[in-house]
Parts: structure tokens; sequence; C-alpha cells
């Protein structure tokens, strides 16, 4: 089992969160209101458990219950591992590209106040927008397939919507009789990428606008008027809408180990927090503006700071932050990748285990922290009931 970090996101909420939220009734929603409660009590008494020991060493212990919230960071691992072993029978022997889709910091403003809306259009437009230009003959001219992932922070915490596309190297041509593959070393050319995504975005802006499915509020109030919000458009096709390819990762290998880091993710992990003080909440965070080493720094908070921050990433009810598209859309993956299997004259990354051979013995779910043998239930513990008010009674 791993240790326990000595400072937790949790260990901030349980000790200002009670007094942020009376401070904030009636402004924090019902989506971030859950997070916190979740977050407050992962892994406590509050959500039950189970007393194990070690059939070795005899050794006692209590594991409480998690949260299993998408936005806790103490829940992700294992959702991470799960979802990667799903994966891995997709991956093909050829390179794979990190692309990455940025939303410049005015659409950012107005994507915080449209979460679902701007948020499922930063999806389809940046898979549109490489299936479309990898489709150009002039370009690949092939069908390729990619996994998106949204991430809507910087490294401070700070609200920065972009999403993070994984991309096999090639595609299938327009018959599917060929696998077309990229350049080595070169995916798609990011300034092409970048200006008929810009145009796309706009484009379809302006027809959510027009359809009256855009909220503006607060300092983008002014932006309800028509007149106002089409001049605020053409501001923004000055603007630079980055979008950038990194080089391809060293084999498959190297893409998972990536997509466990970066698809469970959440706004900041335990592992950055320094310290928790009557100064505020001190974390470690990257500058990308610095160059080298002087690019890692250490921030400090107030708590409230640190707690507002967090809970601007908490995602709409039910809206899907990993998303599949092209090839690897969920309808026909698996027809795809064994076409494309065909024509690279390779076999599935994990074959199924033939009759006969000896299955693998699964690894215990809780291991002894002392001798690391398995572990056995040996208790349950009930989560303890929440407490509900009476129900009101409608005068007759």
């Amino acid at each position: 089992m791993l240790a326990r970090p000595a400072l937790e996101v949790a260990d901030v909420f349980r000790r200002f969160g009670p007094a942020w939220r009376d401070a904030l009734r009636g402004h924090l929603s019902l989506g971030q209101l859950r997070v916190m409660s979740a977050i407050e009590q992962c892994r406590s008494a509050a959500l039950g458990g189970h007393v194990l020991r070690c059939d070795a060493c005899q050794h006692l212990e209590i594991s409480y219950n998690s949260c299993r919230n998408r936005h806790c960071p103490k829940c992700q691992a294992r959702a991470a591992q799960r979802w990667l072993e799903a994966r891995q029978a997709d991956l093909l022997p050829v390179e794979y590209y990190h692309v990455v889709f940025t939303l410049p910091a005015p659409v950012a403003a107005l994507a915080y106040a449209n979460k679902a809306r701007l948020y499922d259009l930063l999806f389809e437009l940046a898979a549109e927008t490489l299936a479309t230009i990898a489709a150009d003959p002039k370009h690949l001219g092939a069908r390729i397939g990619a996994t998106l992932v949204l991430h809507t922070w910087g490294s401070a915490m700070t609200h920065h919507p972009h999403v993070h596309g994984i991309v096999p190297g090639g595609g299938l041509s327009p018959d599917g009789e060929r696998w077309v593959a990229c350049r080595r070393g070169f995916f798609l050319p990011v300034r092409v990428l970048s200006r008929l995504f810009r145009r796309r975005f706009l484009e379809e802006l302006a027809k959510a606008h027009q359809a009256g499915q855009l909220k503006c509020v607060g300092e983008l109030q002014a932006l309800a008027d028509a007149t106002n919000f089409q001049r605020w458009l053409a501001t923004l096709r000055n603007h630079e809408w980055v979008v950038y390819a990194k080089r391809p990762f060293a084999g498959p290998a190297a893409v998972l180990a990536y997509l466990s880091r970066y698809t469970h993710r959440v706004a900041i992990s335990n592992r950055r927090l320094v310290s928790l003080d009557e100064h505020g909440v001190s974390f470690r965070w990257k500058d990308y503006r610095a160059e080298g080493r002087t690019r890692h720094k250490t921030m400090t908070l107030e708590p409230a700071e640190f707690m507002r921050r967090f809970l601007l990433h908490v995602l709409p009810t039910g809206f899907h932050r990993i998303r599949h598209y092209g090839l690897l859309a969920n309808a026909g993956r698996r027809h795809h990748l064994g076409r494309a299997r065909e024509l690279l004259a390779c076999a599935p990354q994990t074959a199924p285990q033939a009759a006969g051979e000896p299955t693998t013995v699964p690894r215990p779910v809780f291991v002894c922290r002392c001798c690391g043998a398995a572990m056995t239930i040996i208790e349950i513990l009930m989560r303890a009931p929440s407490i509900r008010a009476p129900p009101t009674v409608s005068p007759s």
C-alpha cells in the first residue's frame, strides 16, 4: 500500500470548508457542494470500511471506503488502472502523437459560464479539425482516430480549458484498403489545424449566441447584445488559438504511461501540496513562461482562494471528459482496429488466453504494509447514516 501523503486536499476542505460554505451560502452550485462533501468524507469513518487481517503476520488494519468522486485526488489511481487495461488492446504498432487544442482567455471566460455547451464544442471541433485536415490528400488523405481528454486547469489551478489528443500516426485510406502512415516524426501542420479550429469555433459560437444558448453574466453581460457579441467575435479572429503537436511517443508502452498520468488527473494532486498553516496553502506549480529550473516554483494561496480555484474545475453532471473519435469511436472501434491490424499485419496487444494455459494469479485487493502478504476482510464497518430533514407537509 502507498503511504498516505502528509498533506491532502481533503485536509484543506475539512479544516476550512464548513465556514467557507456558510460564508458563500447560495453562491456555490450543488455540484461543487457535492464535490466538497465527497472529498471531506473520502476514506474516513463516515463512508464505512473494512477491518483487515494479514494472513501471514496477523497484522490488523482498518481500511475506509473511497468516495469514488472523479474530482477527488485520492480516487483516481484505481479508476485510471481499470481504464488503461481496457485501452491496452486498442494500441497499434505505429507512432502516436500528442496534440493539444487550447481556448484563448476571452473564450475561456465565456466557457466557464457555459461549461456543458462550450466544453462540448471544444471536443467536437478539435476532433472535426483533426479529421478534416487528415482526410485532405494534401496532408495525409486518411481516416484517423483520436482519444481526447479534457483538462480545464493550468498549473496554478486557474481556468484554462484545453483538450489533449492522443492520435495514432496514420489512418485508413478512404476505401479502407490501405494503411496510410504519417511521415516519420511529423503528424499534421499545426498552423493549418489552428486556423481551421479558430474559424469553426467562431462560427459555432455565433450560431449558439443567435439560438440563445449562451449565458452572458457578470463581466460578460454586455455580450448578450447581438451587436456587441459580433464585435467581440471580430477581435477573436486576431487572437492566436494555440494548437501544438509534441514529438511522437517512444512506443505503445510510453503511450500507456502518458495516459495513466493524464486521463484521470484532477486540478491538483496531493503530491504537489507543500504546507498548510496560518499563511495559507502552499503548493508546487510550473511557470511555463519561465525557462529551465526557474519554471518550478511554490505558490501560497489563502484557503478560501485555494478552494475557489479547485472548485472552478467541477464538471457538469454526466459530462464525459474522455472521448473517442474516428477509428476509435465506440460504435466502430472493433471493426476499424481489426482492419488496421490486418493491413499492418499485427496481432492485438493483448491476445485472449488459449485453453490449457496456466491462469495468472490475480493480485490481492488488500496487501499488508508490513510483510506484503494478502489481507482478508474480517469485519465490515457500516457507513454513518446521513441526517435528513423531516419531510415538509403541505397545507391541505
